[in-house]
């Protein structure tokens, strides 16, 4: 039952970080990181590949495909490998009423879980160092300013 949910917590972190990808205007680090904790979860086998759908929008072709999985009770799309092509079926066009379960995680703590799970965490940053700026000595009103130039030459 342990392993269960936390599988399910981990495809409701890949949800939100899909989600939240989906709209996002640098979504690369997202995407990248949903695409990593899949492929680590095909690994283990907490999930599976069930088919191929193809793409509604295609970008630069007039047909493509991705590779369904479900994690959970969860569905998700990735891209497709080569042998998907021969060993998977083709589920033909996206089922469109289908939704997965409305869940709800902060975006931090999905990042968070996913890349522990996934084993990228990174070094905690320390906190930017202000740029040394010199102080420049005040130059008073009683000090009295003499030029060469007004003094004759000397």
């Amino acid at each position: 039952m342990k392993r269960e949910e936390t599988v399910r917590q981990l495809a409701v972190a890949i949800y939100t970080v899909n989600r939240h990808a989906k709209t996002a205007t640098n979504n690369r680090e997202l995407y990248s990181l949903k695409n990593k904790a899949i492929q680590r979860l095909l690994q283990l086998g907490d999930a599976k590949k069930i088919g191929l759908h193809f793409v509604e929008n295609p970008q630069l072709s007039k047909q493509s495909s991705t590779v369904l999985v479900q994690c959970s009770d969860f569905l998700f799309h990735t891209l497709p490998e080569k042998g998907d092509f021969t060993s998977l079926p083709h589920l033909g066009a996206q089922d469109q009423t289908f939704r997965n379960p409305q869940e709800r995680m902060n975006l931090k703590t999905a990042k968070e879980l996913l890349t522990d799970f996934v084993g990228e965490r990174k070094a905690p940053t320390t906190e930017r160092k202000k740029k040394f700026v010199p102080k420049r000595t005040k130059v008073s009103n009683t000090q009295s300013f003499r030029s060469s130039y007004l003094d004759g030459g000397k």
